[in-house]
């Protein structure tokens, strides 16, 4: 058996040990901090968005288009006239709703959403892809990042000419079949 005065010197070495490994948890967080944020060479936020896009996400909004299409929706969503995630939107396809699809471009696995433009050809409602689920989904006034969302023609006249400027431009960028 070991003396009582062996076992405190043991206990005070592992207390040590354990103080050295969280000192390099934490320079190791702090260092894969520094990877991960993006460096300040030129490299604008939304360059980083459009990079996670997925390869099929065609079309693409521009920088000023994704910016109004924001707008938009944010508008349609204080006036309920917006219809949130994948099978909500497959619904109201289904339901031969018309409007406005912004997909997001950036959601893995893309299997989960790339049955719908094929579904908005058919029903003859424009599409669109934007490079960000986060924003799509704060400008759809939720917390959680949203895959896709439907703006419903209302009666208001003032988002209905939103609206129609909004798929004005997002059918000249829509591909010719």
């Amino acid at each position: 058996l070991p003396s009582r005065s062996a076992v405190p010197v043991a206990v005070e070495m592992g207390e040590k040990a354990e103080k050295k490994d969280k000192k390099d948890k934490s320079d190791k967080k702090e260092k894969r901090k520094e990877a991960d944020t993006p460096q300040d060479d030129g490299a604008d936020a939304d360059d980083v968005k459009r990079a996670r896009v997925s390869v099929i996400a065609n079309p693409l909004a521009s920088k000023r288009l994704t910016k109004s299409l924001l707008k938009v929706i944010q508008k349609a969503s204080a006036a309920k006239l917006v219809r949130r995630g994948v099978k909500e939107v497959v619904k109201a396809l289904k339901k031969d709703e018309k409007g406005l699809c912004i997909i997001a471009g950036d959601i893995s696995p893309i299997d989960v959403i790339c049955h719908i433009p094929i579904y908005c050809e058919e029903k003859q409602v424009p599409y669109i892809y934007v490079p960000s689920k986060e924003e799509l989904g704060a400008a759809s006034q939720t917390k959680r990042p949203t895959s896709i969302v439907m703006i419903k023609a209302g009666s208001d006249a003032e988002l209905k000419s939103l609206i129609d400027e909004c798929v004005s431009e997002v059918k000249k960028a829509m591909p010719k079949f």
